[in-house]
């Protein structure tokens, strides 16, 4: 099915660029353009979300986390990404914590930046290689998530961590796995003492770099 696409940045040059490798590699036929979180939201509400919006994590408009979870809460069909020159931990675990598909940063190849988006559309949550290395976001070399780690989940706590990995929101979650949105809050509180983590964004970051 062709992909219809977003990108909302207030550089033209890159918006133009991105546009360029949404349609050569990834064979999109719709992508529209913003300059601004404001005119990004006026298109999505016009004209619908689509299958994919990237969003610059600084530009007019943009209030980071806040924005990013309204445009989740807004728009749950389309996978959101942010797409940044921006690489500082705390942005990244902000905005995976607000529920975004993916953080790619652009200094990334082409060829990479075209690979993270591929996963995103495939249903994987897209974390920075960098992030394994950074300090604290994991235990011992590496930082991944032994099987040890995993064995501690109950069946029902590994289905709720897959769909936590796919994006998915607690009211998402439990809609998927008919279940009460308290009782997947209670299993993410136990999924992340399993883990060694305290946040969602976190237990994404941790996750991505066993995958």
């Amino acid at each position: 099915m062709p992909i219809r696409a977003l990108i909302a940045d207030d550089h033209e040059l890159f918006r133009s660029g991105m546009k360029q490798l949404l349609v050569d590699v990834l064979h999109a036929e719709d992508v529209r353009e913003a300059e601004s979180m404001d005119r990004a939201l006026e298109i999505l509400t016009n004209e619908g979300a689509g299958d994919l919006v990237l969003v610059d994590w600084r530009m007019p408009g943009m209030s980071g986390a806040e924005s990013l979870a309204a445009l989740r809460d807004g728009f749950p069909e389309a996978k959101v990404a942010v797409i940044s020159a921006w690489e500082d931990r705390s942005d990244i675990l902000a905005a995976l914590g607000a529920g975004v598909h993916g953080y790619i940063p652009k200094s990334l190849s082409s060829t990479q930046i075209a690979a993270a988006l591929q996963g995103i559309l495939d249903g994987r949550i897209f974390v920075p290689p960098a992030m394994g290395k950074r300090e604290g976001m994991g235990d011992g070399a590496g930082g991944g998530v032994s099987k040890l780690d995993q064995d501690k989940l109950t069946l029902r706590q590994r289905d709720v961590l897959q769909e936590l990995l796919k994006g998915q929101a607690s009211k998402e979650i439990a809609r998927t796995l008919d279940i009460a949105e308290g009782t997947v809050k209670i299993h993410l509180a136990a999924i992340y003492r399993a883990l060694g983590v305290r946040t969602r964004a976190e237990a994404i970051a941790k996750m991505s770099k066993n995958n």
